[in-house]
């Protein structure tokens, strides 16, 4: 996708997340957005492009570490029940339970007894959300085996998204077909008429965040609010207050004007 294109369509698509979530505010919709898919597929960068004018009081993202050893000894859904919206907020789950259907499942983290359990219960479970009134979306983001690759090959190195690449990560190349059987059973069982798949093919980074955040905008029923009027008031006049001496405070160096000085010197 031309990168022109992408970027006027990309602002678009966030001003109109603006208002659907001030929508989700007004009318006190919880709306839960899950994001599964293959490692680096664009789940996290999407993430971002969604949420990055949203009010993180309203739109929280929920990326839950490693279970504890308590969380273990707990129902599984348990876990994410306390992330789940009140009234007006909007949740984004990088990941979600469906942990166990997935990394779980291949990486043997779970029993046989376990998995079968999680797909037996989690369609229940999610029917239940969705008639308790919660807007329950699911999106798979799917990458080709070549482009995952390269994806990883360029986080190796690149210190800036080094943190990115997991053991587990690596391993799901060796284990590519591993995750698709997984994937497949995973949606026999879970792709309910409540509670849908979404499939968004990732390859094309650009694409797939457009396509993806367009289609969860045509899912939420919102309609514009308009914005309360604000009046910035007149600043009163002085009433005799004096800052007490700067060189009481600890003010933080101006290196700023240290790159400006030396990039004036031609240093």
């Amino acid at each position: 996708m031309p990168k022109a294109l992408y970027e006027r369509e990309l602002i678009s698509l966030q001003a109109k997340l603006v208002d659907m979530q001030a929508w989700v505010q007004q009318s006190g919709a919880r709306v839960v957005v899950i994001f599964e898919g293959r490692d680096a597929a664009g789940k996290g960068s999407t993430i971002k492009r969604v949420s990055e004018y949203m009010n993180p009081r309203v739109t929280r993202i929920v990326a839950l570490p490693t279970p504890s050893a308590r969380d273990k000894t707990r129902w599984y859904f348990q876990r994410y029940v306390p992330h789940l919206p009140a009234g007006g907020e909007i949740v984004l789950m990088d990941r979600s339970w469906y942990n166990r259907a997935g990394v779980e499942r291949v990486m043997g983290y779970c029993t046989n007894e376990e998995y079968h359990r999680f797909l037996h219960q989690a369609p229940i479970f999610e029917r239940l959300l969705v008639e308790d009134g919660i807007i329950l979306l699911k999106y798979w983001f799917s990458v080709s085996d070549v482009v995952q690759e390269e994806r990883f090959r360029s986080r190796l190195d690149d210190p800036m998204r080094r943190w990115k690449l997991s053991p587990n990560d690596v391993l799901s190349i060796t284990k590519w077909e591993d995750y698709s059987r997984a994937k497949d059973n995973m949606f026999i069982h879970t792709d309910i008429a409540e509670a849908p798949w979404y499939e968004v093919r990732s390859d094309d980074k650009r694409r797939s965040r457009i396509n993806m955040m367009h289609h969860l905008l045509s899912k939420i029923p919102y309609e514009r609010v308009e914005p309360e009027p604000i009046v910035i008031p007149p600043r009163p006049a002085p009433g005799g207050y004096e800052r007490p001496p700067r060189d009481w405070s600890n003010i933080v160096p101006d290196y700023a004007q240290e790159l400006i000085d030396e990039h004036t010197s031609g240093g």
